[in-house]
């Protein structure tokens, strides 16, 4: 599951952290919901990062984050290709926990990958995609941090 177009670090990463292991991916893209933008405000105030929490009311979200995580995403699978990885996905606007683990039952998945960025406040109290995902899917999911996206992405 991501939340942003993977950057060229983040396809390095999750290629690569099985070793030799032949892997293949079924990305989920979950969009920006506007009912977050509170608490990523406040993550941002946590991190100093004082003007992106004023921006975050000028970043799309609901309906209007749809056609740029449809772009993300395209953009994650094709890089993942591009890195030798099998990979197809989709933008799960519903539901995001129930699709993943629909996605996992479908595929037979032998681990789940959160990569998304630093969310302290959900972290804290156990709220975060990562941590709710652990009681749902029945494999291991590993929480990895997002790299900032490529200048080029």
């Amino acid at each position: 599951m991501i939340e942003q177009a993977l950057s060229t670090v983040d396809i390095e990463f999750v290629t690569t952290l099985h070793g030799e292991e032949a892997v293949s991916f079924h990305v989920l893209m979950q969009p920006r919901g506007d009912q977050d933008r509170l608490l990523r405000a406040v993550d941002d105030v946590a991190l100093g990062e004082l003007t992106d929490a004023v921006r975050e009311a000028e970043v799309p979200e609901g309906e209007s984050a749809v056609p740029p995580a449809k772009i993300a995403l395209e953009h994650s699978l094709q890089s993942l290709r591009a890195a030798g990885a099998v990979a197809v996905g989709h933008v799960v606007e519903n539901h995001p926990l129930e699709a993943v683990a629909t996605a996992v039952k479908e595929t037979g998945a032998d681990e789940v990958i959160v990569l998304t960025a630093p969310h302290y406040v959900e972290e804290f109290f156990h709220r975060d995609w990562a941590s709710r995902a652990r009681h749902k899917v029945g494999v291991p999911v590993l929480k990895l941090y997002a790299h900032t996206p490529d200048a080029e992405n």
